[in-house]
């Protein structure tokens, strides 16, 4: 996100309609609860990864009114003045508790809850909803990447088939946060501290007169990081014994850090090829990296070929989660606070998939006490006491199987306080520090969830008290 611009007016039009109507109507001030969920794993995937609370905290406290926005809402002509003047002295005053960046989660979860005056809360949605489902979806499709790639280097090469700047750099933020290893956006190194990795394009083979002397010219300035692009012409009957002879020179003044790189062609029949030659001329650890439109398929297809491969590079396939481009976050009114009641708020809908979850809630982590792994997640009333055993519901109201027994679990709270008003309460560790964390989040979960094809569904359930204001509510507006 460009730190030089006020994104305040980045909002969907509505949000602004809206908060003149409750200004207007008297209600500016009356106290909400919005929470923030999903509704599907992309790419049909048994878990995401929760990234981008980092840049909303920053947006939240930066929201202000500049002179321009109130001239340009002032010459909408629908605007009152009262209401353009509050928004001229705005401050943010809005609670907000979030569940912390790299923790993996799963649908029907609240990820962000943000209670305060009902103007404010509304006001934010687009930009809870940009921030987080944006990252959320790269460091997601970069978990399954990098799950595919079985320990070897991923490196994010996606910015120029991202889709803007903004995308581009928090796309590499998030796919660091996925378990990348570096990334070829030079900005998120330098504003991050994400390692810029790469070496050449074609066009610097290009540029000499011949592949050799474009080879040599590069070993003379990089000799300690020496890795050839191979296919520009022909990748074994030229490439790959150009770089041997680079490499036998550099082996001859000392050096020792070689590899080359392939971008196109059969890669396992290619990298198969290269990898005996490279072996034959004494370079058993010459590495070999593969880029050229890869995702989490193609890399598994590959390795389960035995394709001799060292690292992957993924551009447009990552940075875009194509094959699922789109994270279903969406941000809910729960309640409403009139006087000293708290009054539960639900959307039945004519879709009972999108039934939602009323009232103020918590999302427990239940690990199992014997093997110390997570096997379930429950959603409370945040008042509420959770029993050590019950019989619980499930959250997703299209589940074919409604109950679920636990016990013998030890309860882990997911949503911590993150802002009161503009004062920050949760931490904000770094992106090393985040995958660091999610890393051993993702230990927690079950394998069958974590498999790129038909991963178990991770439970996520609801505790009866819940589920029975849900219905309560369910019935007095079926009625309606």
């Amino acid at each position: 996100m460009d730190k030089r611009m006020n994104l305040t007016m980045l909002t969907d039009f509505y949000e602004i309609t809206m908060a003149n109507g409750y200004f207007e109507s008297g209600m500016a001030d009356d106290i909400a609860y919005f929470d923030m969920f999903f509704r599907r794993v992309p790419d049909g995937g048994g878990y995401a990864i929760m990234a981008g609370l980092e840049q909303l905290i920053d947006y939240l406290k930066n929201l202000r009114f500049t002179d321009e926005d109130i001239a340009y809402l002032r010459g909408k002509n629908i605007f009152c003045e009262d209401f353009l003047s509050y928004l001229r002295d705005f401050e943010f005053k809005c609670d907000v508790w979030a569940v912390p960046e790299g923790t993996p989660i799963f649908p029907h979860e609240p990820i962000v809850t943000v209670r305060g005056p009902v103007m404010q809360a509304q006001f934010i949605e687009t930009m809870v909803l940009l921030c987080i489902n944006h990252q959320s979806m790269i460091a997601t499709k970069a978990s399954r990447i990098v799950r595919a790639a079985k320990g070897r280097p991923v490196m994010e090469f996606g910015s120029r088939r991202a889709h803007g700047a903004d995308a581009a750099i928090m796309g590499a933020r998030a796919a660091y946060i996925g378990g990348c290893a570096g990334t070829a956006c030079a900005i998120a190194d330098r504003d991050y501290g994400i390692v810029a990795l790469g070496t050449m394009a074609h066009s610097w083979i290009e540029a000499f007169d011949s592949e050799y002397d474009a080879f040599r010219a590069w070993a003379d300035i990089y000799p300690d990081n020496c890795s050839l692009l191979a296919d520009t012409y022909d990748v074994l009957e030229s490439g790959v014994p150009n770089a041997i002879k680079i490499f036998n020179e550099l082996k001859a003044e000392g050096h020792d850090n070689f590899g080359i790189r392939i971008d196109s062609g059969d890669v396992t029949k290619l990298a198969e090829a290269a990898r005996e030659m490279m072996d034959e001329a004494g370079f058993p650890n010459a590495k070999i990296t593969i880029s050229n439109a890869l995702d989490e398929n193609i890399i598994q297809s590959l390795l389960e070929q035995g394709a001799p491969i060292d690292n992957f590079g993924v551009g447009e396939k990552m940075i875009t989660s194509s094959s699922s481009p789109v994270l279903s976050g969406v941000y809910k009114l729960s309640a409403v606070v009139k006087g000293d009641k708290l009054i539960p708020k639900i959307k039945v809908s004519e879709s009972k998939g999108k039934l939602t979850l009323p009232g103020i809630k918590q999302t427990y982590r239940l690990i199992d006490n014997k093997s110390g792994k997570a096997f379930a997640d429950i959603i409370t009333l945040r008042d509420e006491d959770l029993p050590s055993e019950l019989t619980a519901f499930k959250a997703d109201p299209l589940a074919t199987k409604q109950k679920g027994h636990l016990a013998n679990f030890t309860a882990v709270p997911l949503q911590k306080e993150a802002m009161d008003g503009t004062e920050v309460k949760i931490d904000l560790p770094n992106v090393f520090e985040i995958q660091k964390f999610s890393n051993s989040q993702l230990d927690l979960l079950p394998h069958s969830t974590k498999r790129l094809l038909n991963a178990d569904e991770y439970p996520v359930f609801i505790t009866p008290k819940l589920y029975e204001v849900q219905q309560e509510l369910v019935s007095k507006f079926a009625d309606q």
